[in-house]
């Protein structure tokens, strides 16, 4: 897959720019709050559907502007494609090959990108839900099935919810209808079980060779989802009907606490270095050398499935590795195109690099 073309008008702090880039390493060097991280959100929004900086569409929209549009042309194996998301008011458009896309779940699964930014430096010593929302995005780039699973799981949650909730306070419920919401709950997590676990699998695979090669052999990464079933299970029915057990058993103790207790929505992603809790013993390099191998391992499962890699963003991260996990990101890369901001060029990257020089909102090669 190779990103062509991005355009932009009323975005952020972008009044308009048409950016055009190479198939190898696109660099975007500027200082601060210039407009480099405006860039690789507006493509990374194409992937996953939404920003990874907001959940309000209107922090989009520039400042004294009506609305914003922003673009992409794009290469798949099928040929070149284009994508629009455009927010003015009210109104919002999604549109492929200009054709109309209902929502944000029909932008997922065309456009495919991996990012990485400095918050994902706190995957291995943060909260679970951290975890949860990294399998998230990796595994609806995976199944183009999951996020309406998941979509559909969390409406079924939110009204046991509010159920529950009525119960810890003492006030009517309908028992027959939390019963109802328990077997909807469980048929959802069944589907977003099974395929967290598989993508979990393939996942530790990669991420576990890229772990061998930034330790020089010395450190295994090994990989687990933890829920609450009691047990392996492989087929959706089994899955289903150990929900269904678990969500039933523990009723009187959810109605107690007015909430859900058990569920996807509060699953983890373990990890483990040479078998130790990676949360609690791993090293700040350790934590590095694991969350690259994460990402790299994450465009290396959508290489397997759909026979090319992805798109991969790398937003101000490259100063936050030492030399020696740069030189393995520079090395590794060769063979992708990458989309790169940095406060600084690096003579390695910018050698072979599409140099692209940001200031204000202004996009201009640096021709050599």
């Amino acid at each position: 897959m190779k990103l062509k073309k991005f355009t932009a008008e009323g975005y952020r702090n972008i009044d308009r720019c048409e950016i055009s880039f190479a198939d190898g390493v696109n660099l975007f060097v500027g200082g601060n709050a210039e407009g480099k991280t405006n860039i690789v959100e507006g493509i990374y929004l194409f992937s996953r559907g939404r920003s990874f900086r907001t959940s309000d569409d209107k922090e989009l929209v520039g400042f004294g502007k009506d609305g914003f549009r922003i673009s992409i042309v794009y290469e798949d194996k099928d040929g070149e494609e284009v994508l629009e998301y455009a927010l003015f008011g009210k109104s919002r458009q999604r549109k492929k090959n200009g054709y109309k896309l209902k929502g944000a779940l029909e932008m997922l699964g065309n456009f495919r990108a991996v990012l990485f930014f400095p918050d994902d430096l706190r995957l291995v010593k943060g909260e679970p839900e951290e975890r949860r929302a990294f399998l998230n995005v990796a595994v609806s780039q995976y199944s183009t099935a999951y996020m309406s699973d998941y979509k559909r799981f969390k409406t079924a949650l939110e009204n046991r919810n509010a159920l529950l909730k009525n119960a810890s306070k003492g006030q009517y419920f309908d028992e027959g209808e939390l019963i109802a919401w328990s077997e909807a709950m469980a048929d959802y997590a069944a589907d977003i079980y099974l395929a967290r676990k598989r993508y979990v699998y393939i996942l530790e695979r990669y991420a576990k060779e890229h772990m061998l090669e930034l330790s020089d052999g010395k450190e295994t990464l090994e990989l687990d989802y933890k829920s609450d079933l009691a047990g392996e299970f492989s087929d959706k029915e089994s899955v289903k009907e150990e929900y269904r057990r678990v969500f039933l058993s523990g009723l009187e103790k959810e109605k107690l606490a007015g909430t859900s207790l058990y569920g996807p929505q509060r699953d983890d992603l373990i990890i483990k270095i040479d078998g130790n809790a990676a949360r609690s013993f791993a090293s700040q390099g350790q934590q590095r050398s694991v969350v690259l191998s994460l990402k790299l391992a994450e465009g290396e499962v959508i290489r397997e499935i759909y026979g090319e890699y992805p798109v991969f963003l790398f937003d101000d991260v490259l100063s936050e590795l030492d030399e020696k996990r740069r030189e393995y990101v520079t090395n590794r890369i060769k063979k992708m195109q990458t989309v790169i901001t940095s406060c600084e060029g690096t003579d390695a990257l910018s050698r072979d690099a599409n140099v692209i020089l940001v200031k204000g909102g202004t996009y201009v090669p640096a021709y050599r």
